[in-house]
């Protein structure tokens, strides 16, 4: 009788075998195997010994779903794309003008010119070419550049203007900066426009102190260096605010001979139209 009950219980833990797969599993792979529950089945018989895999690995040393598999990793973080803007967008785009991939700028606006720079560092280096400025991108990018400084940022102007020399605060005044490399055209206290300017170099230096317009010339070409200085507004000698083509295509990598530059033609010829000869000129660190 308790043979008959030993062979019975043998065939339906061999039923349940074969109703639920062909291996005997401990708990802990049962219940989880493939994502779906399993009955709590354990069937433990002793001194049997288990088939040989037919592929002669051992349970143990099967790789899991999650071995043969993983776990796709996270897409990097974007952090600045085509329409951004900003001062961390002009480090990008001086980090790339330091290797050559960028030409123009810095600006602070993500534009086309930089989203092909992007792609063309993301695929020089092995990286999918978005275009757009993710973590694992800037992080190489900042590896193989140095930071740059602020006239790196601003090579091409767009910076803000210091607060205004007291002497500019009264009467028509061209107020000048060589600190924060800007102009305000000021008319009693009150600022009417704002541009970035480029002085002379330590060779030829831009006179500072105050001084008056005494002679405009609208299409004047300098009789010294022979070459052309639009909208020039004579304030020391022969040292004068004018519009400059070298600093609209240089920037702050090139100097002029002892002039005020200005880069932005339409800034400066509303400017030369409202100025006065006798207004104030004040140039101050």
């Amino acid at each position: 009788m308790r043979m008959r009950r030993s062979i019975t219980a043998l065939a339906g833990t061999a039923a349940l075998a074969t109703l639920w797969g062909c291996t005997v599993r401990t708990q802990d792979t049962q219940d989880t195997q493939d994502g779906r529950a399993r009955p709590p089945v354990h069937v433990d018989v002793t001194g049997t010994t288990p088939a040989p895999d037919p592929s002669g690995t051992a349970p143990d040393d099967k790789p899991s779903a999650a071995r043969t598999t993983g776990t796709p990793s996270a897409a990097p973080a974007v952090l600045w794309k085509r329409g951004d803007s900003g001062r961390d967008v002009r480090e990008l785009q001086a980090r790339l003008r330091q290797l050559a991939w960028l030409f123009e700028g810095p600006t602070g606006l993500y534009g086309p010119a930089t989203e092909q720079a992007v792609k063309g560092f993301q695929g020089k280096r092995g990286l999918p070419q978005t275009g757009r400025t993710d973590s694992v991108t800037w992080d190489r990018l900042v590896r193989m550049t140095r930071e740059p400084g602020q006239w790196e940022l601003y090579l091409m102007g767009g910076q803000s203007a210091a607060a205004p020399d007291p002497r500019c605060l009264t009467g028509r005044v061209l107020c000048i900066d060589k600190t924060s490399r800007t102009l305000r055209w000021m008319i009693d206290g009150r600022t009417v426009s704002t541009m970035s300017v480029r002085f002379g170099s330590q060779y030829t230096p831009t006179r500072e102190g105050v001084f008056q317009v005494y002679w405009k010339s609208r299409d004047h070409v300098s009789t010294l260096y022979h070459t052309p200085m639009p909208y020039a507004m004579f304030f020391s000698g022969g040292q004068a605010v004018h519009y400059s083509a070298d600093f609209a295509a240089r920037g702050y990598a090139g100097a002029s001979h002892g002039c005020v530059n200005v880069r932005d033609e339409a800034a400066i010829s509303a400017l030369f139209a409202q100025v006065r000869s006798g207004d104030k000129v004040v140039v101050s660190w």
